[in-house]
Order: structure tokens, then sequence, then C-alpha cells
């Protein structure tokens, strides 16, 4: 899909819609997974409204952080945007001084958390769409005691690989393109994307 953009000129444009291709791929992989877990008797315990596991730290690529503060600015007003910054910042200034191992137990709301639900999820992150759990309890479990090294929440294994070699692959065609990629913590990467110009193709 990376390929694809390049070939045809990388443009903002074209970079966007390879995002774009690349999330709805994962979200068809994701519900044909989920039907199939549906007939299985195993049903898929996310949906609106859960929001535990968006208490987590959530990492996502540079060019997948310029899509989406992109989305944020067309679609969000300048109060919410704002509102937005400093709900980064606050969470920012917390996780920047913590280690890996703390931030990884560490439990508060994404700053695009909004009454339950994400305030931008059709441009949400590949690490959010792969999140599949079959077992609610697993994730309050994981939410309300994450120091509890015997429960971790019931994951679907598969859409996690499949998400991460899809990013992979994309972050390898950019790379022959000549564009580094990296990867950031959610407010460490909306941070700088909200506040700096954003690198413009074609």
């Amino acid at each position: 899909m990376a390929q694809s953009a390049i070939e045809h000129g990388l443009t903002n444009a074209s970079l966007f819609s390879a995002i774009e291709s690349l999330y709805t791929n994962i979200d068809a992989l994701n519900e044909s997974i989920s039907a199939l877990a549906e007939r299985q008797n195993i049903p898929i315990a996310c949906h609106k409204g859960c929001q535990w596991c968006c208490h987590q730290a959530v990492y996502a690529n540079s060019y997948e952080l310029h899509y989406l503060s992109e989305k944020i600015k067309n679609r969000f007003s300048p109060e919410n945007i704002l509102k937005l910054q400093e709900r980064t910042e606050t969470k920012f200034a917390v996780t920047a001084q913590m280690s890996e191992v703390e931030i990884a137990k560490y439990k508060n709301p994404c700053p695009l958390l909004e009454n339950g639900a994400c305030s931008i999820y059709e441009a949400r992150p590949m690490a959010c769409r792969i999140y599949l759990s079959t077992k609610l309890e697993t994730c309050l479990e994981f939410y309300r005691h994450p120091n509890n090294e015997l429960n971790y929440p019931a994951l679907i294994e598969f859409p996690l690989h499949a998400g991460r070699m899809m990013n992979e692959g994309f972050m390898a065609a950019l790379k022959e393109y000549g564009i580094e990629t990296a990867e950031f913590r959610l407010e460490a990467g909306l941070r700088i994307s909200l506040t700096n110009d954003q690198p413009t193709f074609g």
C-alpha cells in the first residue's frame, strides 16, 4: 500500500489514502475474526463504551500521527483542539518521567477519550485496532490491578501479529523511499504533531 502511494507520486493525499487502505484491511480482518469467534461461541468483548484498554500506554508510528493530527485539525474546533492539547500535556508530564516498566502498569485515560469513547475513532492508530479481547473480566482486572502478574487481557493473537506485520511492511516501503519513521507513545507524538508543522508531500 505504501509502495503504491510512492509509485504514484508521494503526496499527503496519496499517503493518507494508503494509510486508510491499511486500516480498512486490518478492520476487515478483524470483522472476519470476530464473526468466526462468534460462530465458535467465543464472542468479542470489545464494544463502544468499553474503555478499559484506553487507559494504558498506546504507541503509534510517525506517519500514523501525521494522519491522526491532520484529521483532528480538520474535524475539531479550535477550542476542542486546545482542550486535547491540555490533556495531552498533562499526561505527557507524568509519563515522561516514568520508566517503560512503570508506563506498562500506569493507568490514565488517553487524551482522545471523551465520554467513554474515542473522539476520533475512525482515525485511531493500528495499535488500537488490533486489540481484541474475548474476556471483559481480564481487561477489568488489568485496569484495576495492573501489578497482578497472573492476569493479562485475553487478546486474540492473530490480529496483533497481522497488524504489526502490516505496519512493518508500510515502514519498510517508506524507508526505501528515504522517509524515516519512528514510534511514539500517543501523548508524546500528539504533543509534537499538534503543535508543529507536519511534513508535507507533494
